[in-house]
């Protein structure tokens, strides 16, 4: 009885563990609440400033701009909370620590702009996955970059279309009260300065519906989607850009028949969208940047030819700064896998059945 009783005297007392969890945590919500809370109102000071003490600034887009500073928060607070992870930590560091290396651009001085334009513009990683989905995704993506520069800076004040007779044809653009172009509403740029926000449309519809259609066929997509983290992006995307285009409609053909409830049920579309992007799947668009730091962190990485070899069959699994940067995120979180990130993914799948053969199939024998 001796063994027993040495055993639970050295074991930690079981009231402990539970409460060892809350203490991490309530600082990371802390930090997550005070970033959200200065990012915001560094916002409202630009909104404030850009717009001249909100001269230029229009009151019937005041629910978007209030939606905006929403934004703000909830994309600084998640963004706080997700590198307080051990593994997005270290890869937060090693991303950015590339991004911003002068040693890097030494080496390779188009590396940067490359990956920005292949991996963040034209994501020809999603190519190799289906032609199809990386088209539907290039509409969806620069549909909501050109939605996006229009719409912002109009809402906050920062631009302003002005003409001299009121009522046209002749328009000034202005950012921050500055005079940038004239240009005539009837020509062709006029048009196009004035319909930016239908041809976006025109853009993201098909794309989005093109992903909920998949997600309504194809049987892998069904098996793990979520309504309101796969779906519900999806459809507000597309609310948002027919209520658009209809309020486009109604002005011109309509003599503005039912522009009203269409602004209203756009407004709500385009401020529950803002709200929901930094807790839904939308937040992927603000993560993105940092995994372009890390695939210039493994490009360097190879281009020194630090590249890990599998211990098993000797095939490279990736370059030896990337292994042993995931080796340091095992002990982070206390998992007991580090040599497994010395096999390749195939020689993983072989040693575990091979342990499923030894030890577990055996006791059925």
């Amino acid at each position: 009885m001796s063994e027993p009783t040495e055993v639970l005297d050295e074991a930690p007392p079981p009231a402990e563990a539970p409460q060892s969890p809350p203490p991490a945590r309530k600082p990371v919500t802390a930090r997550a609440t005070l970033a959200g809370i200065v990012v915001s109102l560094l916002l409202i000071a630009a909104i404030v400033l850009g717009s001249r003490f909100l001269r230029d600034f229009d009151s019937a887009l005041l629910p978007y701009a209030v939606a905006t500073v929403f934004l703000a928060f909830g994309v600084a607070y998640r963004y706080t909370v997700w590198v307080s992870a051990p593994g997005a930590r270290r890869l937060f560091k090693k991303g950015f620590g590339s991004f911003f290396s002068a040693e890097n651009f030494r080496k390779a001085p188009t590396a940067l702009p490359k990956m920005i334009a292949t991996y963040l513009g034209f994501q020809k990683f999603l190519g190799a996955r289906s032609r199809a989905r990386w088209a539907a995704h290039q509409l969806i993506f620069w549909g909501c970059i050109l939605a996006a520069l229009i719409t912002f800076p109009l809402t906050w004040g920062w631009f302003t279309f002005t003409s001299g007779s009121g009522s046209g044809p002749g328009y000034e653009m202005r950012i921050w009260g500055f005079k940038v172009l004239g240009f005539d509403s009837l020509n062709v740029l006029g048009w196009l300065m004035f319909h930016g926000l239908d041809i976006a449309a025109v853009l993201v519809i098909p794309g989005a519906s093109y992903f909920l259609w998949r997600r309504m066929k194809d049987r892998g997509a069904i098996t793990g989607q979520r309504f309101a983290y796969d779906l519900l992006p999806l459809i507000c995307l597309i609310v948002i850009s027919v209520t658009g285009l209809l309020l486009t409609f109604s002005s011109i053909f309509l003599h503005g028949g039912g522009y009203e409830f269409l602004a209203i049920l756009h407004m709500v579309s385009v401020v529950f969208t803002l709200i929901y992007i930094p807790f839904g799947k939308f937040f992927h668009i603000v993560q993105r940047p940092a995994a372009v730091g890390m695939q210039l962190f493994k490009y360097t990485a190879r281009q020194d030819e630090q590249v890990f070899a599998c211990k098993r069959c000797g095939e490279p699994i990736d370059t030896t700064p990337y292994v042993e940067n995931l080796r340091g995120t095992m002990q982070d979180l206390n998992l007991d896998f580090n040599a497994f990130v010395e096999y390749c993914p195939r020689c993983k799948r072989v040693l575990r059945g091979s342990a499923y053969l030894n030890h577990v199939k055996k006791g059925f024998k």
